[in-house]
C-alpha cells in the first residue's frame, strides 16, 4: 500500500530510526514520543487495524509482541517494565490504518 506511511517505512521510501527488525516486522521510533522510549512495532505486511485481521493473521500480531519483549530487554526495562498499546479504529485512537504496538517505557508511560 504506496498510500500508507508504515508501508512506505517497511519499504525504505520513508526515513526512520529504526529500532529491531526481523522477517515479519519493523520497530522504529515514534515522531510524537508520548513517553521517554516510544517505539512503533508494524508487521511489514499491511493490515489495516485489529479490526481487520483475519484467523490466519493472529501469528504476526504474536511476532508483534515477541518485539516488544526484545525490545524491552535490549533498552534494559525487562525488569523494569513497560506498556504495551494497541489503537483499534477512530473512537480507540488509531491515526495509522495499519496495525501497530506501541512501545511506552522510561517512566510511567500514559497515552498513546
Amino acid at each position: 500500500m504506496t498510500d500508507c506511511v508504515f508501508c512506505r517505512i517497511v519499504a525504505r521510501k520513508n526515513p526512520a530510526d529504526i529500532e529491531f527488525e526481523d522477517d515479519a516486522v519493523l520497530a522504529f521510533k515514534d515522531n510524537y514520543p508520548k513517553a521517554p522510549v516510544h517505539v512503533l512495532i508494524v508487521p511489514k505486511r499491511h493490515i489495516p487495524s485489529v479490526m481487520a485481521m483475519e484467523r490466519g493473521d493472529a501469528e504476526i500480531l504474536g511476532r508483534c509482541f515477541l518485539a516488544a519483549r526484545a525490545l524491552g530487554e535490549a533498552k534494559g526495562f525487562a525488569e523494569r517494565g513497560y506498556r504495551l498499546r494497541v489503537n483499534c479504529g477512530p473512537e480507540g485512537g488509531q491515526v495509522v490504518y495499519h496495525v501497530h504496538v506501541h512501545f511506552l517505557a522510561g517512566g510511567r508511560a500514559s497515552g498513546a
